[in-house]
């Protein structure tokens, strides 16, 4: 059984096709910069080199329709006809209240993807663009949707509630949701995988580092708690948003500044964080290198992005009342070796102790960087989102029989 996978952003379209028999990834590939002049493709087979073509994309359904036709070209494709494809499985990034696991894709589920466009502006109407590009090329195609809050639905009240009016989260569903939540399952579960233990017995702080970033408590297989909220701009500093402010700096800024709220809006999202701090960069890799030559706003930068990240995992820690288990994943999570060691070495109360050697060695795959005597295991698993997608969408189309978690796809 082939499933694709498509991640529609509201410029690109990101795919992947898997045989799920043989739980393995028969390609990839991204389309760019669709609707622009400078759009183009990049696609990549199971063992064949990335392949980068240049080619007019004027909107979503020409891409689409561009990346069907790849999969089934005579030279390159991986399927002889698209009715090889047995099922499409959708990132959603908002599922609202209204979705707590993955669902088949009819008018209903696309009305209330709709109804959340206003709690994810960005991204909700780029999924719907990508379903109904699908309907147009491949109606009958069953289409399922698998949402970045579901896994977080399981948070108690308690975690999710604001300090604010009940009728405001009444009205307009102004709670936490949390995000990345596909990420923080796939890790969780590789985690009792890598340490043959059973889900229920790990108390799991799992970190989503990358351009964005989120903390998540796991409990007994289920998020407790995570950093991300409303939008995914609370909690951590990441490389342009600010994560955890003062809400009341926005009407004093507004106020001072002139500023009005679509102003405020793009400033918290996309010209704070790292890129703020150190004035050069929202790359880590970029404010880690000016850091080394010296500069001081470089290094405080830093420094508030590691304490960060610490102090969520303290204070998730004691919303478990402990913890055993630390997981880096993201793309400065898995690469990121300074920063898992001074994380790390500031949570020596909890017991926990890296060994640097494996912690610092370069490696694709899952594995334990913590030294054989810590209380706790700390570890670098490569996140795989697109694979847990695939693997919800076979087994809601396998009428949701107990499916069998296979080894990470490589």
């Amino acid at each position: 059984m082939n499933i694709l996978v498509i991640n529609s952003g509201s410029s690109s379209l990101k795919y992947q096709l898997y045989d799920m028999i043989a739980e393995t990834m028969l390609v990839k590939g991204r389309m760019e910069c669709i609707g622009s002049p400078q759009s183009f493709m990049l696609e990549q087979g199971q063992h064949g080199p990335e392949r980068k073509e240049h080619l007019p994309l004027p909107d979503h359904a020409a891409a689409l329709a561009v990346m069907l036709s790849k999969l089934t070209d005579p030279e390159h494709g991986v399927i002889h006809n698209l009715r090889d494809i047995d099922g499409i499985g959708h990132r959603i990034v908002h599922g609202g209240e209204t979705f707590t696991a993955a669902t088949f894709i009819d008018e209903q589920v696309k009305t209330q993807i709709r109804e959340l466009y206003d709690l994810a502006p960005l991204h909700n109407p780029a999924h719907m663009t990508g379903i109904e590009a699908v309907e147009q090329l491949l109606g009958c195609v069953p289409q399922v949707a698998v949402f970045d809050t579901a896994f977080h639905q399981s948070m108690p009240a308690c975690a999710y509630r604001y300090p604010i009016a009940k009728e405001w989260y009444r009205k307009h569903g102004i709670r936490r949701y949390g995000f990345h939540g596909t990420s923080h399952e796939y890790v969780s579960e590789q985690a009792s995988l890598l340490v043959q233990t059973p889900l229920d017995e790990l108390k799991i702080v799992s970190c989503h580092i990358g351009n964005g970033a989120s903390c998540t408590a796991i409990e007994n297989g289920r998020s407790v708690d995570t950093s991300m909220g409303m939008t995914p701009l609370e909690g951590l500093m990441m490389g342009t948003r600010t994560g955890d402010i003062d809400a009341a700096i926005l009407p004093y800024l507004m106020k001072k500044e002139a500023l009005d709220c679509d102003t405020v809006s793009s400033m918290l999202n996309k010209s704070s964080g790292l890129l703020a701090v150190s004035g050069r960069s929202g790359d880590v890799r970029e404010v880690s290198q000016a850091a080394d030559s010296g500069d001081a706003d470089a290094k405080l930068a830093l420094e508030m992005y590691e304490y960060r990240i610490r102090k969520y995992i303290g204070a998730y820690a004691a919303a478990m009342n402990g913890l055993n288990t630390i997981i880096f994943t993201g793309g400065v999570g898995e690469n990121g070796a300074a920063l898992r060691s001074r994380i790390c070495r500031n949570l020596s109360y909890l017991g926990v102790a890296l060994d640097e050697n494996s912690n610092q060695r370069s490696s694709s795959g899952a594995r334990l960087i913590s030294a054989p005597y810590s209380s706790v295991y700390v570890m670098v698993i490569p996140t795989n989102e697109e694979w847990m997608i695939a693997k919800q969408t076979y087994a809601l189309l396998h009428e949701q029989q107990p499916y069998r978690m296979p080894e990470p796809v490589g």
